[in-house]
């Protein structure tokens, strides 16, 4: 695709876009706020010299935790600057970092609103999470001179063949981007065919990432509330059309499921599903005391608190595998030492997901059959439990360093401006 037309297409959607916002602004009312920044308007101002950090939404906000910190504490001299897409990933920013660091929306790549985000914030270096690729936005930093590092990058084996249809767009912008930090080989190879020129690996962030310093006392005040008699299972980060699919599975099994959607404006809708299954319920944000034993299903309605879910439940199911989302984050998971299921489609924690059946700390399900059979072997086998607990623990510790390699490019590029 030539850039122009892909400006042209753009430009002819951008009338549209406060239609979206008004839209999601019903389910969202975030969505309805700090409007001129999605167009390129800023009012808050630096003071320093500015690192960029760009974190679409929750996963990679939380995926860049460590990376953050560190550069906190390495550059003081600069300021940090955190931008998002989705309210979610905005309001975890201010969850993790507070005033730590300045956060903005990025804005829409059209060509005026970007060359407006570079202007007036002047970073010194762009650091773009995972696969965020905005060409008019790469465009506008390769003019300007900052350099672009596509960090904790993958690329699925779906997404690849879609940029391949770009051609030349996709081709011409890669080119451009300074390095493409991938998660692993196979993420490297597909970004090289692609058009990337310089590249490496050097792991996923995401293993880095530290639970909280409470997660594990708040997780034992959690399940002094969810009780100790039944087994307890975290199903994690659900999408659309998954929660039926898990209610079938744990159907009259000895076992209380904590259900987590992956994102908040489905809470109303899960709740509505388990009142039409008659299914005794519970929400998070309503807990007071200890549950009632008739109590099936907590429905996990907070934010920001995963980790302590984890650390409250004896199992987990990790969400958006089931059906063709391609995952979500294990890793969270196995740091906090539980066994681990996951469903067939994961073609967005490819590596990661390997990685972790193989060192026996998760086991992949087919179907809600299959799913029903795996738990039922969990919970009727505590020594099972523990097993593949250490097993995710240790997969876990094993895979650290990221944090470490990606500073080390970060300082050379950083020093290279002066």
């Amino acid at each position: 695709m030539p850039h122009f037309l892909y400006t042209l297409l753009l430009f002819v959607a951008l009338p549209f876009v406060p239609l979206k916002l008004l839209w999601r602004g019903i389910k969202q009312p975030e969505y309805l706020q700090h409007w001129g920044e999605r167009f390129g308007f800023y009012t808050i101002k630096p003071t320093k010299p500015v690192i960029w950090l760009h974190c679409v939404s929750v996963g990679e906000t939380r995926a860049a935790a460590p990376l953050v910190r560190t550069l906190l504490a390495q550059y003081p001299q600069y300021q940090l600057l955190l931008t998002h897409t989705t309210p979610t990933g905005r309001a975890t920013s201010q969850q993790l970092f507070g005033q730590e660091v300045m956060r903005v929306y990025l804005p829409y790549d059209v060509p005026f609103a970007v060359r407006n985000f570079v202007k007036y914030f002047a970073p010194r270096i762009a650091l773009i999470m995972e696969t965020e690729l905005w060409f008019n936005l790469i465009d506008a930093c390769h003019r300007q001179g900052v350099p672009q590092l596509l960090l904790n990058a993958r690329l699925s084996a779906k997404s690849a063949k879609g940029y391949a249809k770009l051609g030349g767009l996709v081709h011409k912008g890669l080119s451009k981007l300074a390095l493409i930090a991938a998660q692993s080989h196979d993420d490297e190879t597909r970004f090289k065919l692609l058009g990337a020129s310089n590249t490496m690996v050097a792991g996923n962030l995401k293993f880095d990432a530290t639970a909280p310093a409470d997660s594990k006392a708040l997780g034992l005040q959690l399940r002094a509330l969810l009780g100790t008699q039944r087994v307890v299972l975290i199903a994690a980060s659900t999408r659309e059309g998954e929660e039926p699919m898990i209610l079938d599975a744990v159907q009259g099994l000895d076992l209380l499921t904590v259900i987590v959607p992956r994102h908040p404006q489905r809470f109303d809708e899960v709740e509505a599903l388990l009142k039409s299954r008659n299914i005794a319920y519970v929400r998070r944000s309503r807990m007071q005391d200890s549950i009632a034993p008739n109590i099936q299903v907590v429905l996990g309605d907070s934010m920001g608190e995963l980790y302590t879910y984890y650390a409250a439940g004896d199992m987990a199911f990790v969400g958006g595998s089931l059906l063709k989302f391609g995952g979500q984050n294990l890793i969270e998971a196995a740091s906090m030492g539980k066994p681990i299921l996951i469903g067939k489609y994961t073609y967005n924690f490819t590596e990661a997901t390997k990685g972790a059946v193989q060192s026996g700390a998760a086991s992949q399900v087919r179907d809600v059959q299959h799913l029903r059979e795996k738990l039922q072997v969990l919970i009727e086998s505590p020594s099972k439990r523990e097993k593949m607990g250490q097993a995710a623990l240790n997969f876990s510790q094993a895979s650290t360093g990221t944090t470490v390699r990606m500073m080390h490019t970060i300082g050379e590029y950083l020093q290279a401006r002066g």
